[in-house]
């Protein structure tokens, strides 16, 4: 099974604007880029309906893994919170 290649939006834009310099063929672009030349032309066309704002979709994944990574830091936070409690009952009573 392949693994699906991602490509930065940084990645994307140049490739787009290399393909619209027209200093080598789109097959010659996308086969020294190591894509697709349809892909190109999505990426292309994205580029043209969206403007700056292409390629956005990134964004989401970066703030999907930001997000996850804060939630397992809570978990051990919690956890931590936890363990501290029950230490501080445990020699509380032993101040008694």
């Amino acid at each position: 099974m392949r693994k699906r290649r991602t490509f930065t939006a940084e990645f994307k834009r140049e490739a787009v604007r290399q393909l619209e310099l027209g200093e080598k063929t789109p097959t010659e672009l996308a086969r020294c880029l190591g894509v697709a030349r349809n892909k190109l032309y999505r990426w292309q066309e994205e580029v043209n309906q969206q403007g700056d704002n292409a390629f956005s979709r990134s964004r989401g994944k970066n703030l999907a893994d930001e997000n996850e990574r804060l939630k397992k830091e809570l978990a051990a936070a919690r956890e931590e919170v936890e363990i501290l409690k029950k230490a501080a009952a445990f020699f509380a009573r032993d101040l008694k």
